[in-house]
């Protein structure tokens, strides 16, 4: 199978110098076990998810790893969580730095063992489906905007004969009827599902719990869980509001986004270009799409930058704000094509009330990129332009 160079890399082989675990999560099929049998070839590849393995593995641990004490790789490592303690005393003994991998599709079931079993051993990182960045550096970026943003993400679609409609239903059916159950029991997969397509129609919207609860007919505590669920297998993420030095004129509550605009269109049962051109959520979708590359950014250069969105009580709203601890960045995003100077209202009045050292940018479907006075028009296809500004 061919291998498509991941932006991960070279944050993965500085934690490799500096902890002797290093701890994979991301949702299920976005390329870990791809990534870390072709990054760490010299190792030993263990999955827990081949019934044989984990059942001569749990058989006899402490004879497992006498005979594999460094350069091993243990994938759905949440499937024999009794390793961990194993792990701990291993890696003390030996003292070898990136000696351990060890890998799994459920964030929530992980990390909470990890912390308490390998605190101070274990560094963490997460590999989400490709970004655009990497697409273009691999030259897999052919088709348009909103071409691209129906097909989605996942490396699956870029390595098989399979459609995106094809590849998003089973991949579905499977998390709903596998994977969410393993982290919590879930009293009805129907209404859970239901949660799942109810949030789609919801995304780039400030979340009401409550009012989705009622909607799906659970209660608000149970909608809380699930989405807490939803979460831990990155299936979705919250923006949180934007309010230091703001004061109380400001909503306070998330709102809500898909890590794979791919997903999001299938849940919404939007196939073609034309569908997703008239569909009245399109403005969002975009929306959905611009906000994941900059979380991507994010977790694959490991920048200390933390993203938000703001909105005022008096409906002064930006779409995302970047916070790299000495600066905002505010950017608008657009699903049109083309420009229009109202474009950057917003960023306009982060600069006149917030910030007035900060440059503004909007992110649009076209294919120019324009200076406009203190702020840049920026193309879908060239976020590497605000990527820089950071730090």
């Amino acid at each position: 199978m061919e291998y498509y160079q991941r932006q991960i890399e070279n944050q993965i082989k500085k934690l490799q110098k500096g902890f002797p675990v290093i701890s994979v999560t991301g949702p299920r099929q976005s390329g870990k076990t791809t990534f870390l049998q072709h990054h760490f070839k010299n190792y030993k590849y263990f999955n827990l998810e081949n019934p044989q393995t984990r059942g001569l593995i749990e058989a006899d641990i402490q004879g497992f790893f006498a005979l594999n004490k460094s350069k091993i790789i243990i994938d759905e490592i949440q499937r024999l969580p009794e390793l961990l303690s194993y792990i701990q005393v291993l890696v003390d003994s030996e003292n070898q730095m990136g000696s351990v991998i060890i890998s799994g599709s459920q964030n929530l079931l992980i990390s909470e063992q990890v912390s308490q079993s390998l605190a101070g051993r274990a560094a963490y990182q997460t590999i989400l489906p490709f970004s655009l960045l990497e697409l273009k550096n691999n030259g897999l970026l052919t088709r348009n905007v909103f071409e691209q943003i129906i097909f989605g993400f996942y490396p699956a679609l870029y390595t098989r004969d399979v459609t995106s409609s094809d590849y998003y239903n089973q991949y579905t059916a499977t998390y709903v009827e596998r994977d969410a159950r393993l982290i919590k029991n879930i009293s009805s997969l129907s209404k859970f599902r239901n949660l799942l397509v109810l949030l789609s129609g919801r995304v780039g919207q400030v979340l009401n719990v409550a009012s989705l609860a009622t909607d799906v007919g659970i209660s608000p505590n149970t909608a809380e869980d699930w989405i807490s669920i939803l979460e831990a297998s990155y299936i979705v993420f919250r923006l949180k509001p934007y309010y230091k030095n703001i004061g109380k004129r400001v909503i306070k509550s998330a709102k809500i986004y898909f890590y794979d605009s791919g997903l999001l269109c299938n849940l919404l049962n939007i196939s073609s270009v034309t569908e997703l051109s008239s569909h009245y959520a399109i403005g969002n979708i975009f929306e959905n799409f611009a906000v994941s590359e900059f979380v991507k950014y994010i977790n694959n250069s490991s920048k200390s930058a933390s993203i938000y969105f703001f909105r005022d009580s008096h409906g002064n709203e930006i779409d995302l704000i970047i916070d790299t601890g000495n600066s905002t960045i505010p950017i608008e995003i657009k699903s049109s094509s083309t420009f229009r100077n109202e474009f950057f209202n917003g960023v306009n009045y982060w600069r006149e009330n917030v910030d007035d050292k900060s440059e503004g940018y909007v992110v649009y479907s076209g294919e120019d990129n324009q200076k406009v006075k203190n702020n840049t028009l920026v193309s879908w296809k060239s976020l590497e332009k605000i990527f820089k500004q950071i730090s």
